[in-house]
């Protein structure tokens, strides 16, 4: 099976506490190679510039679909603390262009204003299955390139599923998170994820589905919700089960935050993932709306 991803690639200076790590990143690495562990075939549009290892993303077989820009890749530097993280934008690359794909699904992720209202319809277009994370559509800077939210009335006809926490759910609809979740399905997405810290909500129809992750130390948390959009994704397609989605999204965060590994080399194997779906499958709780 083949997942279409639509993301920038990114240089990030994680700062935890005292400790310092330039890593690569940005979800069209996270979701790419979380992807691959569910075994699928991903062509990933992207861009970067010529300071990009672009070799570690062919090495793991991932289609870069003209991804080479003449600018420097996106450049962010993450301060963490705890489960909160603040960000910088430093440098912003290209927009990605859109070329057509055959593939069972796509997935959207923009990191920064890298994808167009244009890019984002002809998407629609052309996909059977389309998951978005909208992050990249809501953030803007200020005078010192402090990131920050902001509202937007992004068209969400067409879109199949979307993650959300509370903040950016806030840019799109408004209301108590119930409300978020309802008015944004009303928007027209069928499968809603809203993920607030430790709590994950699935709305489906009139009802919703949650799981709590385990409370333990956390350490980075950079890439942790691309990594479970990816692992929803790939367990959607292949299974056509939202329930086992939901699990094995929750399983791969999860999977994650436990190696305490920062940047990439937390994305998690696919058994740690597994394992971890099945204990949560047992515990998923339901309410109707």
């Amino acid at each position: 099976m083949k997942l279409a991803i639509f993301a920038h690639c990114a240089i990030d200076t994680i700062s935890i506490g005292d400790n310092h790590y330039e890593q690569i990143g940005g979800s069209a690495c996270y979701c790419g190679l979380t992807a691959r562990e569910f075994k699928f075939d991903v062509d990933l549009y992207t861009k970067f510039g010529n300071d990009f290892p672009k070799q570690y993303l062919s090495d793991n077989k991932i289609n870069l679909i003209n991804a080479e820009s003449s600018k420097n890749t996106t450049k962010f530097a993450i301060s963490i603390t705890g489960a909160d993280r603040t960000l910088k934008l430093e440098n912003q690359c290209d927009p990605i262009e859109y070329s057509n794909t055959k593939a069972d699904g796509h997935l959207i992720s923009p990191i920064y204003h890298e994808i167009t209202n244009d890019t984002l319809k002809q998407i629609k277009n052309d996909s059977n299955f389309l998951f978005v994370d909208p992050q990249g559509f809501l953030r803007e800077k200020d005078s010192d390139n402090n990131v920050f939210l902001q509202k937007n009335d992004i068209d969400l006809s067409g879109v199949d599923a979307i993650k959300v926490n509370p903040e950016e759910a806030q840019q799109l609809v408004s209301g108590t998170h119930d409300e978020m979740m309802v008015a944004l399905q009303k928007k027209g997405v069928e499968y809603v994820l809203l993920t607030n810290k430790t709590e994950v909500s699935l709305l489906v129809k009139d009802k919703v589905y949650s799981i709590t992750l385990p409370n333990k130390e956390i350490h980075d948390t950079t890439g942790i919700g691309d990594i479970f959009c990816a692992a929803f994704c790939c367990t959607m397609l292949k299974e056509k089960d939202y329930l086992w989605a939901l699990c094995f999204a929750g399983g791969a965060a999860q999977a994650a935050l436990d190696s305490k590994d920062v940047g990439l080399q937390k994305i998690p194997r696919k058994g740690s993932i597994q394992n971890n779906a099945s204990y949560f499958y047992n515990l998923v709780k339901f309410r109707d709306l």
